[in-house]
């Protein structure tokens, strides 16, 4: 009887001990993902999308676009957080306030210009709608090839004064967006184990979209020191 008593003590201990390891593992992880994406229990963060370019209307969103949020309301989830999706029409939000993921290309989310001309500087965007965008940064041009290769920008950055980051997922195409997202969600521990809280800009290549979707990513080159560069200016003519 006493052999009995002490064989379920023991098991009762070691499961106690296994119960507490896991959630003190599981504490551990939730911290180190609170404190890279800056989010706090029951703390607000803020989505800021491109509106549709086919649509007439200013307040909607592509659904592919809404994979993207799909994906970032995961991580808010997660974090428990507490997602809005901010309207252009709403008060301006100050850098730093909340966290903050701005989903979309600077021609129609005008978040994404701000954020780019200030804090992305070195970001050259060209193209016009309907055609993809085309970046170029550091000299190296990436241009896209709609169904097989596809990029998008994912950066972390800080305003001037700091406060919670603003992640930018700046795709060629609303299906680059939710790549992206989906990315950031996957490789968010390796992101912070690589960069911790400083800012990184990275170029992702999203391949065979016409096959995989979004699902094929990889990550080709980090760009921070060349997108926070300005970009070099122009030369006048000299003077006759």
């Amino acid at each position: 009887m006493w052999d009995l008593t002490i064989n379920l003590l023991a098991s009762a201990i070691a499961a106690a001990a296994v119960w507490l390891t896991q959630y003190a593992l599981r504490r551990r992880r939730l911290h180190r993902m609170r404190t890279f994406f800056g989010l706090a229990a029951e703390a607000p963060c803020v989505f800021f999308v491109s509106r549709h370019a086919a649509s007439p209307h200013p307040n909607s969103v592509h659904r592919v676009d809404m994979g993207a949020l799909l994906e970032l309301a995961v991580i808010a989830r997660d974090c428990g957080s507490r997602p809005q999706i901010a309207s252009f029409e709403d008060r301006p939000l100050g850098l730093g306030e909340l966290t903050e993921f701005c989903v979309g290309g600077p021609t129609f989310n005008p978040r994404t210009e701000s954020h780019l001309r200030r804090m992305l500087p070195g970001v050259g965007v060209s193209g016009t709608s309907p055609n993809p965008l085309t970046f170029t940064i550091g000299g190296q041009v990436y241009e896209c090839k709609p169904g097989r290769v596809e990029y998008v920008l994912l950066a972390r950055v800080f305003g001037p004064n700091g406060g919670r980051p603003v992640f930018l997922l700046c795709g060629q195409t609303a299906l680059s967006n939710q790549a992206g997202a989906r990315h950031l969600r996957a490789e968010y521990a390796r992101l912070a184990k690589t960069y911790g809280d400083r800012p990184f800009s990275l170029m992702l290549r999203v391949v065979d979209t016409d096959a995989y979707g979004p699902a094929v990513v990889d990550q080709i080159t980090d760009v921070t020191a060349e997108a926070t560069s300005p970009l070099p200016q122009p030369q006048e003519p000299a003077a006759a």
